[in-house]
């Protein structure tokens, strides 16, 4: 912020009636434990208070909020012999990244820290905890309800709402937010001016106006419609990576979406994402009347569906790790930080649940995802229409995968492939108000009505999984109908 900026901040500070919990005011006490404590209690006081920054001011008097200007000097000062910057830095844990700010107000030197909120735990100074009381700074374990108050705030505040990139000018937004991309990915007429560009991006929770005429840009706006993710610190790491792979393992990677759609938010760069996952594909044989030779191994609904859900429910909270698309000889993979919230022998049935609800609506709004929860049932009916593997939902530790097979006659299925197959179908099936039979059954391994018996086996395997079961056992064996073991 340049001085001027500054100098209206604290005068907007100034004219809180007192001190707050997520403000304080100090004159010349700059002792370091002092200053831990305080910044330990001021982040979580601002994420109690629903406040995306806390505020530590040197040089006004506690009580009448004079401004007497202050001789502290920060990036001077030490803890031992060691910058009081960098042990203040090590000494909160998670780190925070707070800024701090020198500058003169009517002619009296200042000093303001800017503080971000505690986002998903309490910050600690060393081994403790501190909260805001009133004007004071106290040890949190000490005020058990405002402990249990601040944990659940932690579960109330959507990531969508969190800061990408504090404290920025409003050509600072225009210049790394994709603003044309964004308005016309949701269907708005392009604001005239400056202010109007702001003002809607505002009212959509891209941007959130703060004091002096800064802005927060939000989650929302980066992850979406980021020009370039790198320079929105932690959301550079959730850039959705592409890699062909030479082979069946990852010895040798052949190609990685390098381009630079890949860097972009999720929004703006979807569609080249698509069509690039698309290009690294190989054709389909012709099986029956069901394919042209120059169809894609897999279909593109079942790709565009599956990217947009690793984007949507992945866990911004899991560092270092983002949405992953890996292609195979014989199989692709589609990854995503976090286990998902509901079973994944439920994913065709069950209403959708999403750690990310905000971000979900804005993606159907641009209609990059299904309603409703209808998208991987969708999935599910492309694959059986392109005869494939049946998909494999699987949570390794920590994560959510998705393989899709490339196609493989029955014979060469083993009992799981041909089992999640058959479960399924029978979930698409009840959930489209039919039941599965002997004969919806061959239509979906393309097996000749005179080889029924194969299907009957392949039920029986199912059924002794206990993934389907009988609707009506009191039917006989030639009319008999099946329903997921959860109907």
């Amino acid at each position: 912020m340049t001085p001027e900026q500054l100098s209206a901040l604290l005068i907007e500070l100034l004219a809180q009636p007192k001190e707050s919990e997520w403000l304080e005011f100090k004159h010349n006490n700059t002792d370091p434990d002092m200053v831990g404590q305080t910044f330990s209690a001021l982040a979580n006081a601002a994420a109690l208070h629903g406040k995306h920054t806390a505020y530590m001011v040197w040089g006004v008097e506690d009580g009448t909020h004079k401004v007497l200007g202050t001789k502290f000097k920060p990036r001077n000062a030490k803890k031992g012999n060691e910058e009081l910057e960098n042990w203040l830095m090590r000494s909160l844990h998670p780190q925070v990244s707070f800024k701090i700010h020198e500058f003169n107000h009517v002619g009296h030197p200042m000093v303001l820290f800017e503080l971000p909120r505690a986002s998903h735990a309490p910050i600690r100074f060393g081994s403790e905890e501190f909260i805001r009381v009133g004007g004071l700074t106290k040890k949190l374990k000490d005020y058990p309800a405002k402990e249990a108050e601040l944990w659940a705030s932690f579960a109330k505040k959507p990531f969508e709402t969190g800061v990408a990139k504090a404290d920025v000018s409003g050509d600072d937004v225009l210049s790394l937010i994709d603003v044309a991309g964004c308005f016309e990915m949701l269907g708005i007429p392009l604001p005239s001016g400056r202010e109007g560009f702001l003002n809607r991006l505002t009212d959509e929770k891209l941007i959130d106006p703060k004091p002096g005429g800064r802005f927060d840009i939000t989650n929302l706006g980066a992850i979406l419609f980021a020009k370039n993710l790198n320079p929105f610190d932690r959301l550079g790491r959730k850039a959705i990576r592409i890699i062909k792979y030479r082979g069946k393992g990852r010895t040798e990677a052949e190609r990685e979406w390098r381009d630079l759609p890949s860097q972009k938010g999720y929004a703006v760069a979807y569609e080249a994402a698509v069509a690039f996952i698309n290009s690294q594909l190989p054709q389909n044989e012709p099986i029956g009347q069901a394919f042209r030779a120059e169809v894609r191994m897999y279909p593109e609904k079942a790709i565009r569906e599956l990217v947009a859900n690793a984007l949507i429910h992945q866990d911004f909270h899991v560092t270092g790790a983002g949405p992953m698309v890996e292609i195979f000889e014989g199989r692709m993979e589609i990854t995503n930080p976090g286990e998902p919230l509901v079973d994944t022998l439920r994913f065709i049935d069950a209403p959708p649940r999403s750690r990310n609800e905000v971000l979900a609506a804005m993606m159907r709004r641009m209609k990059i995802c299904e309603e409703g929860g209808s998208g991987i049932d969708k999935v599910v009916e492309s694959i059986e229409a392109f005869q494939l593997p049946a998909p494999d939902f699987t949570t390794p530790p920590g994560f959510t995968k998705t393989t899709l097979f490339a196609h493989r006659k029955l014979n060469e299925m083993d009992q799981s492939d041909r089992i999640r197959a058959c479960y399924q179908h029978a979930c698409l099936c009840f959930v489209s108000g039919e039941k599965m039979t002997n004969s919806s059954l061959r239509k979906r391994f393309a097996i000749e009505e005179k080889n029924a018996a194969k299907a009957s086996r392949i039920i029986a395997e199912a059924v002794a999984a206990h993934l389907v079961k009988q609707f009506d056992p009191a039917t006989s064996n030639r009319y008999m109908k099946y329903v997921p073991f959860w109907a």
